[in-house]
């Protein structure tokens, strides 16, 4: 597979979703195989790198490539994986979270699922 687009609806509002999932310390909450996640710089930006851990204790790295403050950023790996979370307002209180991932070459390897985004969305929701 070479590229693939998940969506989901969250009860919060945007600047709310948003800020949870560009937060590196929430990604081991949502994304089982992450044993820790940081970053270079606070806040995030472009250029900015997040480092993350996974369960075997491989590290690896990827960057920050777009970024528009409560709405989308794009982040990027040297092997051409790319992910892009984008955040629309429904209403004032619901956001759809899109997740898109697509490789410039070859296929996917890390493949986000709907139990994913649906644990995602349940800690969102219950988070105050």
């Amino acid at each position: 597979m070479k590229d693939l687009k998940l969506a989901i609806q969250i009860n919060k509002p945007v600047k709310d979703v948003f800020a949870f999932v560009i937060n590196p310390k929430n990604t081991s909450k949502w994304i089982n195989s992450i044993v820790i996640e940081q970053t270079n710089e606070w806040p995030p930006k472009n250029g900015t790198i997040y480092r993350n851990q996974d369960t075997s204790g491989e590290w690896r790295e990827i960057e920050v490539t777009a970024f528009q403050q409560d709405k989308m950023f794009v982040m990027s790996e040297k092997n051409g994986f790319h992910i892009r979370y984008t955040c629309t307002a429904l209403d004032k209180n619901t956001t759809e979270l899109e997740f898109y991932l697509w490789m410039d070459r070859g296929e996917l390897q890390d493949i986000l699922t709907m139990e994913i985004l649906e644990k995602l969305k349940e800690i969102v929701e219950t988070q105050s």
